[in-house]
């Protein structure tokens, strides 16, 4: 069994137990490599799925983006200000899609592991086994290792049957189970061995098996790239402008599409070439990962553009209800125009209201009270006389009309 123990037995302990579990069931190492592959990607596909959400997320504000970069061109501190509070309003996280895009590579990396190392995460063979097991097969047959001795275990792993003796005497509580070896076939193709990339070389044989392996790491890349445009495509259908109308012209001209193209040949292209570096086996579960997100992208494209699709539709009643009302607005101020074409309005202030009906009420208290004298015979009396120094009672401080400079009296000088 395993005794050491590091970062990547995280991933490598569990995921190299599984692909031995499948192996054993189905005594294919083809088909349980690709049952792998498929498990893997399902296992992935929450941490996919959120990487999917966040790029479309983004893929939505890039109207509004580059809008901000138009009007903004020579400030890049306030582009970056209004963009990144752009991110914030929508709740959309600037490097969420990269970050959940990257965890998969991440994982990756130590699943390669467990395809190169058979004998120590499929055949559950201690460090110490696998040493002794490699340095008598060198002794035995140096021929079957390649220069490359990162693939000794998988080529101990195909002929180690061949020396079931001689390792039984060195090692002498090998388990039966890794005597037997494991048979690396598929469909008559040998997945543990590294495809070879020109067909004209002296070694070359036009055979299935070298024509299998040869296609095998062109298919994986073909799949990633088919895959990746699909993805774009996808991902380029929610651009929307501010009405929630889907932006064709805006999609093609964003980074984030140049950045796409550029990805969707590179990262194909060093596929393909680290499939003719590699065992066959690794371009078999690149292939079956590319197949497995084409299926998949499509399907979660179309459950979060009905999410997005609701808030375009939110935003677009929204935009054409403003539209309304400033028509409204409009029509309005055309009917003021027409009915007062100078220009002059009455004035409508709360305060000069208030004042002016006092006013008003005053002065009919003021007329009913000389009627009433009238009537009565009684002449009006004199108003009487503000004794306040400006002559306005409720102003008493004040330098009104009825301001006397010289209510202190004369000064000497």
């Amino acid at each position: 069994m395993i005794l050491a123990f590091n970062l990547s037995d995280i991933v490598t302990v569990p995921f190299g137990w599984l692909l031995a579990q499948l192996y054993h069931a189905t005594d294919n190492y083809g088909v349980a490599l690709i049952i792998f592959a498929l498990a893997v990607q399902a296992i992935l596909t929450p941490i996919n799925a959120k990487a999917k959400k966040g790029m479309m997320g983004m893929s939505r504000l890039t109207p509004k983006i580059q809008d901000i970069q138009r009007r903004y061109a020579n400030d890049p501190q306030k582009q970056q200000e209004l963009t990144q509070k752009l991110y914030r309003d929508e709740g959309v996280s600037m490097t969420g899609g990269c970050l959940w895009s990257f965890i998969p590579m991440l994982i990756l990396i130590p699943l390669y592991s467990v395809i190169r190392q058979p004998l120590t995460y499929i055949l559950m063979e201690t460090p110490e086994h696998v040493s002794e097991i490699i340095r008598v097969m060198k002794e035995l047959a140096p021929d079957i290792f390649s220069k490359n001795s990162y693939y000794d275990q998988v080529s101990a792993a195909q002929a180690i049957h061949l020396y079931a003796d001689q390792l039984r005497a060195a090692i002498p509580d090998i388990s039966q189970a890794t005597l037997q070896g494991m048979n690396f076939y598929f469909l008559g193709i040998n997945l543990g061995a590294i495809p070879q990339f020109n067909i004209f070389s002296a070694t070359w044989v036009w055979d299935w098996a070298h024509i299998g392996a040869f296609l095998i790491p062109c298919l994986s890349a073909g799949s990633q790239v088919l895959q990746m445009w699909i993805s774009q495509k996808t991902n380029n259908s929610v651009i929307t402008n501010d009405k929630g109308i889907q932006d064709e012209e805006t999609a093609k001209n964003s980074q984030a599409a140049q950045t796409s193209q550029t990805m969707m040949w590179m990262m194909p292209l060093m596929s393909l070439w680290i499939g003719f570096t590699l065992s066959a086996g690794l371009s078999l579960y690149w292939f079956i990962g590319g197949v497995f997100r084409m299926i998949t992208d499509p399907i979660m494209t179309n459950h979060y553009r009905k999410i997005y699709d609701a808030e375009d539709a939110v935003r677009l009643q929204k935009a054409m209800e403003q539209e309304r009302i400033e028509a409204e607005k409009e029509r309005v101020r055309a009917e003021r125009r027409a009915a007062n074409p100078d220009g002059i309005t009455a004035n409508t202030s709360k305060k000069k209201l208030q004042k002016q009906q006092r006013d008003q009420e005053q002065a009919a208290k003021a007329e009913a009270a000389r009627e009433y004298a009238a009537k009565k015979g009684i002449a009006a009396e004199e108003a009487e006389t503000s004794d306040c120094m400006s002559g306005i009672p409720s102003r008493p401080y004040c330098k009104g009309r009825n301001y006397d400079p010289n209510r202190y009296g004369a000064t000497e000088e």
